[in-house]
């Protein structure tokens, strides 16, 4: 079986097999039946060695004393059982003709029980089963509902399904994301909880994700790498497909320290890293909310052509703070040309635009802007060949600026331009933001959210050109 088709198997499974499943609320195995239940359309079976009877989510479900017991083919094993019981349960899920296992399970590498994890992955190469784990969070494939996450839906959201696939060496950053992007309406295709990597690596589900449709970008948690070389060349070819964000932890000296009694990784030399991310194209965030600004701008808008950018805002004070966050990060305010300023002028003379705004970069419509300055203001900056990228702020505060933004905003695509949106404040920006995204604009909350969008824009932007693919991608 190949590499791809054994992951497809992992996230399209047809049934599944939940060994350590448990009636106990407060237990893993319980949580994980909760989890799995709730949208997955496929056939779901509990194991565990008490046998009985147990009821999740108003389902009732027989609970078999193996997984050979089940009278039906399993493609994957979600292994919810102590430790020093899942070499065994490995055999068995063999045996039965499993094809990829998850194991929840703790208590390998990271407490220092490395010939136990050696064991696990033995058993489970002579048997051609794939590993996820151990010591993870599960699997989530947003698309189906397949869902074998050990936080309960109760506990902790899970996002609407979209193009941002996630891994995550850490099982607790990965929840707090998967609850974050849910709150902020991020979209998600697929999440992993990498665990130890006994088997399972980084590059593994890098190089899948690469090739998986309903993944635009790839994003990660990551504290060490598992094999160098295999990352560089996996991460190489998969930036040439999709962007890659990644965030690295370990930066320091304690730090690194810390990674590596966490998940048994080495987090090694940040230099190192920092390097490897600029050689393949990865784009490195600083922050987990860094990581999804940058992520949210390449879902849906396309890589910028240059690093010259202009502005649009009826704020004075946040087009400054635009331009010098943009500056700072060493991207261009570009100068708009003669041709672009004359329009202008042509426009304040025949009392179109008014006589005190500003039409240098940033164009200032100033606080009274209607909806249909904004057009005017957007249109000659986007027709304009010096700009690349466009920043439109809007302080939806202002009475004057009504609801036909939305749409003057969806139009401005045509030009096929990357278009970034930030609308600062409270509700009714919010209830905007949500109605301008539905055009495939990404809107941000704040200046510094909307400098790290254009950034992640221009810089992949960057990496395609370098590599000669840019017309190829777009």
């Amino acid at each position: 079986m190949s590499m791809d088709k054994s992951l497809d198997v992992l996230f399209y499974p047809k049934s599944v097999a939940v060994i350590g499943a448990s009636h106990m609320p407060e237990k893993v195995g319980n949580a994980i039946m909760r989890s799995i239940t709730l949208k997955f359309s496929g056939k779901i079976y509990a194991v565990n060695v008490k046998g009985g009877e147990m009821a999740v989510n108003g389902k009732r479900f027989q609970v078999y004393r193996s997984i050979k017991e089940i009278p039906d083919n399993i493609d994957v094993a979600v292994i919810a059982v102590p430790a020093k019981f899942v070499p065994a349960v490995i055999d068995e899920c063999g045996e039965k003709g499993v094809k990829s296992a998850v194991v929840i399970s703790a208590g390998f590498k990271e407490a220092e029980k490395s010939e136990l994890e050696e064991e696990v992955v033995r058993r489970a190469r002579k048997w051609r089963i794939r590993l996820v784990g151990p010591n993870c969070l599960g699997v989530t494939n947003l698309e189906n509902g397949f869902d074998c996450n050990f936080n309960p839906p109760e506990r902790q959201a899970r996002p609407p399904f979209g193009k941002i696939a996630f891994m995550s060496q850490s099982g607790a950053f990965g929840a707090a994301i998967l609850d974050w992007a849910a709150n902020h309406r991020i979209g998600m295709s697929k999440f992993i909880s990498l665990g130890n990597m006994a088997d399972l690596d980084e590059s593994d589900f890098m190089k899948y994700l690469g090739d998986d449709e309903k993944t635009g970008v790839i994003t990660g948690y990551i504290e060490g790498v598992k094999n160098g070389r295999k990352f560089l060349e996996t991460a190489r070819r998969g930036t040439l497909k999709k962007p890659v964000v990644i965030l690295k932890s370990g930066r320091t000296e304690a730090g690194a320290k810390a990674a590596a009694s966490h998940t048994g990784s080495l987090a090694g030399s940040y230099a190192i890293y920092k390097a490897a991310f600029e050689q393949t194209g990865i784009l490195e965030a600083k922050s987990m909310r860094q990581l999804f600004n940058y992520a949210k701008a390449l879902a849906v808008q396309k890589p910028a052509k240059g690093d010259r950018v202009a502005i649009v805002t009826n704020g004075g004070g946040a087009g400054v703070m635009m331009s010098d966050g943009l500056l700072e990060r060493g991207l261009k305010m570009t100068e708009l040309t003669e041709e672009t300023m004359r329009k202008f002028e042509e426009d304040v003379k025949a009392g179109r635009l008014p006589r005190h705004m500003s039409y240098r970069n940033p164009i200032d419509v100033i606080g009274d802007a209607p909806a249909s300055r904004y057009e005017i203001a957007m249109r000659y900056a986007l027709e304009d060949e010096n700009v690349d990228a466009l920043v439109v702020i809007a302080l939806f505060q202002s009475p004057a600026l009504g609801e036909g933004i939305v749409e003057k905003v969806g139009e401005m695509q045509k030009y096929r331009k990357p278009i970034v949106f930030v609308a600062p404040g409270g509700e009714f920006p919010e209830k905007m933001a949500r109605r301008i995204e539905k055009s495939g604009v990404p809107v941000f909350e704040t200046v510094e959210d909307g400098v790290d969008a254009i950034y992640a824009l221009v810089k992949y932007g960057e990496w395609l050109r370098e590599t000669g693919n840019y017309e190829l991608f777009i």
